[in-house]
């Protein structure tokens, strides 16, 4: 099967697409073949050597991603509930090792979900570990409920729109941080609330959050302590503001500080799948390229300027 390897960490450059072994599956895992793969930050992180760049330190080939949608070609013995032939995603082994830059993944069976026959695999793709990654942290950690004021920054952004559209399903009031491009489209997602952050300071249009979700972290975390309520909850995504996040709650005797790291689970996908049936959220796709233009996908990603996802097709 082709795959795009990456001979070393740093730039795009150092991709290149290769034959390699099809994976062998265990007897709880699935192969899919790939249609879609959904490119995120991490992966930009990742193939510069940040990110989960250590978890591959021992990996030959060195092969990056995680999302992906697809067809089950093969399934392992134990398994019960999918079978070859159904249409299925999912984030793969995160934090691990996905290998999902490839024409077939082998795939825990605990970690997909069976795509909806009303989406893409396009769709799908995109509906992975951003989707997730706002689910837990909305839904696991902020035990979101419906009449909260709820701040959400980088609202544009692949975790910040699936924030917005998970928040406004749960009945809650929403502000949203973006850029001046951004403002009608974080609107359009179900925000009540737009705030320009490079012309508007939030804490002086907005305060008494039950709930902040801060895919920024840094000053913009300090200043968001200012206008979280003394109960609220303030979650961080950035692996590396983290300890500086902790302290600064400290400091300000924030009890409800969370700095998560979103994890692979079939059963959040599940929930996922749910509503993107049911149409109460739907994948923001701004760029899709084919596989053999995967390293155009992380120079795009990186340049910013993306209001949701972007996707590469098989």
């Amino acid at each position: 099967m082709k795959a795009m390897i990456l001979k070393e960490f740093g730039g795009v450059e150092n991709f290149i697409i290769e034959e390699i072994p099809q994976p062998q599956i265990s007897e709880n895992e699935v192969l899919i073949k790939v249609s879609a793969i959904g490119i995120n930050p991490v992966d930009v992180k990742t193939r510069k050597g940040l990110g989960m760049a250590a978890q591959f330190k021992r990996s030959q080939p060195i092969v990056l991603g995680w999302d992906i949608s697809g067809v089950i070609t093969q399934a392992g013995k134990n398994i019960k509930d999918f079978m070859q032939g159904d249409e299925v995603f999912g984030t793969i082994n995160f934090p691990g090792v996905g290998n999902a830059y490839s024409e077939y993944v082998a795939a825990p069976v605990n970690q997909i979900a069976k795509k909806p026959s009303n989406i893409s695999h396009v769709q799908a793709a995109a509906s992975t570990l951003s989707a997730l990654t706002a689910w837990q942290a909305l839904v696991d950690t902020g035990n979101i409920k419906k009449g909260d004021k709820v701040l959400i920054h980088g609202a544009t952004g692949g975790v910040g729109n699936f924030a917005i559209q998970i928040a406004k399903y749960f009945d809650t009031y929403i502000v949203g941080t973006t850029s001046e491009t951004g403002l009608s489209f974080a609107k359009e997602l179900g925000a009540d609330e737009v705030i320009d952050y490079k012309n508007q300071r939030f804490e002086e249009i907005s305060n008494n959050f039950d709930l902040i979700l801060d895919t920024i972290g840094g000053e913009n975390f300090i200043r968001s302590l200012k206008v979280l309520k003394p109960d609220g909850t303030i979650i961080l995504l950035p692996s590396d503001k983290s300890s500086e996040a902790q302290k600064e709650a400290n400091k300000s005797h924030i009890n409800n500080y969370h700095h998560i790291l979103m994890h692979s689970s079939g059963k959040d996908m599940d929930k996922i799948a749910s509503m993107l049936k049911t149409g109460s959220i739907h994948a923001c796709v701004d760029k899709t390229f084919p596989f053999e233009q995967l390293p155009e996908a992380h120079k795009t990603l990186e340049n910013g300027k993306i209001k949701g996802k972007v996707v590469v097709t098989l």
